[in-house]
């Protein structure tokens, strides 16, 4: 298997790239709208065949890369049904089983933080995205959001995973990678340990958080998995016809002619030197 842990510095949000080393099939799990090019190159350089993103739950901080991916390389996208996203190809919901290559993700539904979250289930590992975070949890005060059931979706989704599973989460504000369900079940303070659901509601509804910055402009465009509003993408840039490697260097394409695969939005992208991945 291939797996990378890649991040965006602006939203401190992660994305995960995974490929059945085999087949070169690839999924990338929360995929950033600034960070399309980086993604991008890095998929073209591994030689993976990218069959579907997947987004944990309709974000408010940070817009979607899904139909930036659809439209690069025609994979397809796959959200909870419970979001209310258009442009969505593969509604998915509690139970589900996605096959890329040789292997299988299992979808658990997790609401709370959203009544859209999902979790994802792969092999040793589970992405949380926004439910449950490295000695946190997802905030609870928009979106639909529910304390009682976020609190329940973890214990019962994610805390009855096998102790040493890993936990990758969609955010990190501090600089933690991963963590594991036998860390968090016992260490975090807000829902492991002996955290009942009364401490635990009582906690997420006195946090009195500011919404997040952008959430003005994600919401409406993650309702559309990240497309435009007029649908366009501009080239990478509008020189010429060029190509963004993995190392952030923009380069001629060969080619002559922008084709469908290096279409990138250009004006919104972080400069190409802050690009950053890990890999686990």
């Amino acid at each position: 298997m291939i797996f990378r842990q890649l991040f965006d510095a602006e939203s401190s949000t992660y994305s995960y790239l995974l490929a059945d080393r085999v087949s070169r099939d690839a999924i990338l799990i929360d995929p950033v709208f600034e960070k399309h090019q980086r993604d991008l190159a890095l998929i073209r350089e591994l030689g993976l065949k990218l069959s579907h993103t997947f987004d944990t739950h309709l974000h408010a901080d940070h817009i979607t890369g899904a139909w930036l991916m659809k439209n690069a390389l025609g994979s397809k996208i796959a959200l909870s049904k419970h979001a209310g996203a258009t442009e969505v190809d593969v509604p998915i919901d509690h139970g589900d089983a996605i096959r890329f290559g040789h292997f299988a993700i299992e979808v658990r539904a997790t609401p709370g933080h959203t009544n859209g979250c999902v979790s994802y289930v792969f092999a040793d590992r589970v992405f949380t995205g926004d439910a449950l975070l490295i000695r946190g949890a997802g905030r609870t005060d928009f979106q639909a959001g529910d304390a009682r059931e976020l609190y329940r979706s973890i214990r019962e989704q994610i805390f009855s995973l096998p102790q040493e599973t890993l936990i990758y989460p969609a955010h990190d504000y501090a600089g933690r990678t991963v963590s594991s369900v036998g860390e968090e079940a016992t260490h975090n303070p807000r829902v492991g340990g002996t955290a009942s659901e009364g401490d635990f509601v009582g906690y997420m509804d006195n946090m009195a958080l500011p919404h997040p910055k952008k959430i003005d402009a994600a919401l409406p465009a993650n309702g559309r998995c990240g497309k435009p509003e007029d649908g366009v993408v501009p080239p990478v840039a509008a020189w010429g016809p060029v190509v963004a490697t993995y190392a952030g260097i923009v380069e001629i394409d060969a080619g002559g002619s922008p084709s469908s695969e290096t279409k990138s939005v250009s004006s919104t992208c972080a400069p190409m030197s802050k690009w950053s991945a890990n890999s686990a």
